[in-house]
């Protein structure tokens, strides 16, 4: 029972750890330009598709939801106010959480885990070559972009989905659609949502990183460090996502409050 308490305690305590060692050398070691646009156009590779086949059903499906309950209601004209801000607020950063760790997160662990067991990290830090500075900033900065951009693809599909739904299938109107933009949204809720695409980009490469740079005992290893990495990442983004929500709502009320 203690080798399990210790370790229950350990693994977060590591995490933890590598995420401070990480974010410290963002700042501290030479910007890598060329591993930077490598690695961001490998992360793209990995979730362009899946963004674009996941960014239209979403937004299909809170546009429908939405448009039922404000006809409900009789508040139809309030359909696109509604729709911008379920997307822009919650449904874009979760759509690009889920994209980065599953897709990113996964491929950042693989490609780690298999230079660890290829001993290709043992080799660097022989050689004196720090491996987090080396290897894992770039990819944290890469997948930090690519999750902003992610964020601003999932928004544009959801509201153009939403516009389609609203207007065309349930015959809203068109002009009620694109006014009520503002009435509930606002500009904050779109930067809220850019940071916390980063945010969740952020966490979930240096979780990724982690599990990729701990694995062990030859390929099936690396496919169970793979598994642990989108299990952790998908917890903590969601707990991260609980976080950053309330303090945003005690810091910026919502209109009319």
């Amino acid at each position: 029972m203690a080798v399990s308490a210790a370790s229950v305690v350990r693994g977060p305590g590591e995490i933890a750890a590598m995420v401070v060692d990480v974010t410290r050398r963002m700042f501290t070691t030479r910007f890598q330009l060329r591993e930077f646009i490598e690695q961001a156009w490998f992360i793209t590779s990995v979730t362009l598709m899946p963004t674009i086949l996941v960014s239209i059903p979403f937004g299909a499906v809170i546009s429908l939801q939405v448009g039922n309950l404000t006809g409900q209601l009789g508040a139809q004209s309030f359909a696109g106010a509604t729709a911008v801000l379920a997307v822009v607020r919650e449904a874009a950063p979760i759509a690009a959480a889920l994209i980065i760790a599953g897709a990113a997160g996964s491929a950042i662990c693989s490609d780690l885990g298999a230079r660890k067991i290829r001993e290709e990290i043992d080799a660097m830090e022989v050689l004196g070559v720090d491996p987090l500075a080396r290897l894992v900033v770039p990819r944290v900065l890469a997948t930090m972009f690519v999750a902003l951009m992610i964020n601003g693809i999932v928004i544009g599909a959801g509201i153009g989905g939403g516009y389609f739904f609203t207007v065309i299938i349930q015959g809203g109107s068109a002009g009620a659609f694109l006014s009520s933009f503002t009435a509930l949204a606002s500009i904050t809720d779109l930067y809220i949502s850019c940071i916390k695409a980063v945010v969740f980009g952020w966490l979930a490469a240096i979780v990724g990183a982690y599990k990729g740079l701990g694995a062990g005992g030859g390929p099936s290893g690396v496919g169970r460090a793979v598994n642990e990495s989108v299990i952790i990442a998908f917890m903590l983004l969601f707990f991260l996502n609980a976080v950053i929500t309330a303090i945003y709502f005690q810091v910026v009320p919502p209109p009319g409050l």
